[in-house]
């Protein structure tokens, strides 16, 4: 079952929305509705679920309806028409009572501009929602202090917010919204009102965080980048729709629409596709315990000119080359793990490919691509790097790219 489900979600300002949905429903475009009513479509009948755990990004340009989304999904925005399950309970439908309750034990959020109260000390600031829970003071200060050493800060719970740094802020804004511990953080551009670099570490530190705290997060933002390192799938919206769903890498090599195409075309794909993505099944490879005449004849059939050595488990052993068969042939040596070379390039599949050109770039042999106990998953060669990034962008070329490699 999805953590969050969304069900045809409208949203839509001004006066007599639902008079708008019918018209919607007929199929009139945003600007024409805007101009016979006065009414504005901020979410369009928008439908996607959000599995446990799961960091899903909403991005979009502004007044895309992404803010306006995450909004609708606590009801700090009313949505117009549509269904919001969180944990199969349909929050639309509550009553404010129970939906205030409801989010304080189930929901938080991290604003774009902190929202840090100016009189409070960054300790009080953390602990303010468990206040508004009615936790006794020693309760919530000794969790608030907790929280603040997973974020990084626990020396500076007597300060201020103006003594702080943005960055430093706003992980005060994320360890506010950790203390309730919720199980879903709605992020609302938490990240772009920092400079460049404070903005790779707040992301960093997110990804870091998630490791340890594994929460559902829906995160907004207009950054394409962002959304592609932090994204397990990404929604991109355009005028209350959205345009596409799927992951980093079906975003970037299968755009849905000529909307979504526009975005990534520039998008450096040596940073976010991973050795998994380009990686081959290995077709061919002989055991440890098979001779030299053997891996011969499985490199003979399939026109190869090296092979890979695996033990029984598919641990990875090492490769042979075909000179090497040749030779061991002629001198009677039966024994395949006399000749297997050990020295060969090897990757984890989560490695992206920009950190592999180099290593593409002198290997003499495929790169294999192995799990945490050596087991060989599968083989990476010079060509599939190459494919790997080429394919999205109008500036890449296979040209420039053979030149990184050369």
């Amino acid at each position: 079952m999805p953590k969050i489900k969304i069900k045809n979600l409208y949203k839509i300002f001004g006066p007599y929305p639902q008079r708008s949905l019918k018209k919607l429903a007929s199929g009139i475009s945003k600007e024409k509705l805007l101009q016979e009513t006065g009414n504005t479509v901020g979410v369009h009948n928008v439908s996607f679920s959000v599995e446990q755990a799961e960091i899903f990004v909403v991005m979009g340009l502004s007044g895309s309806g992404k803010s306006t989304l995450v909004r609708c999904i606590n009801r700090i925005i009313e949505p117009t028409a549509g269904e919001i399950y969180i944990d199969d309970i349909n929050i639309t439908q509550l009553p404010m009572k129970e939906l205030r309750f409801f989010r304080q034990k189930k929901l938080a959020m991290v604003f774009q501009h902190f929202a840090l109260l100016p009189h409070r000390t960054i300790l009080q600031n953390v602990a303010y929602g468990l206040e508004i829970q009615g936790m006794e003071k020693n309760a919530r200060e000794e969790k608030a202090r907790a929280v603040l050493e997973t974020v990084g800060l626990k020396d500076w719970s007597a300060a201020y917010p103006e003594q702080l740094s943005g960055g430093m802020q706003q992980r005060v804004g994320l360890a506010r919204a950790l203390a309730v511990d919720p199980d879903i953080l709605l992020m609302d551009e938490p990240f772009s009102a920092l400079d460049p670099l404070i903005r790779r570490e707040m992301q960093e530190e997110l990804m870091e965080l998630q490791e340890r705290v594994r929460k559902t997060i829906i995160f907004i933002t207009h950054d394409l980048d962002e959304a592609l390192k932090l994204g397990d799938r990404i929604a991109i919206m355009k005028d209350g729709l959205i345009d596409q769903i799927g992951t980093p890498e079906e975003i970037l090599t299968n755009p849905a629409t000529e909307y979504v195409a526009n975005f990534v075309t520039d998008v450096d794909r040596s940073k976010i596709l991973k050795a998994e993505n380009i990686m081959i099944r290995p077709t061919a490879h002989v055991s440890a315990n098979d001779g030299p005449r053997v891996a011969l004849r499985k490199m003979k059939k399939e026109a190869l000119s090296s092979i890979f050595v695996i033990e029984g488990d598919r641990r990875l052993a090492g490769i042979v080359t075909v000179d090497r068969a040749v030779e061991a042939v002629k001198n009677r040596v039966i024994d395949l793990r006399q000749i297997v070379e050990t020295d060969i390039p090897v990757t984890a599949p989560g490695t992206p490919i920009q950190d592999l050109l180099p290593v593409a770039a002198t290997a003499r042999v495929p790169i294999a691509v192995i799990d945490e106990k050596k087991r060989l998953l599968g083989i990476i060669v010079r060509v599939s790097v190459l494919a790997g990034l080429v394919g999205g962008g109008e500036n890449n070329n296979v040209e420039n790219l053979t030149g990184k490699l050369d």
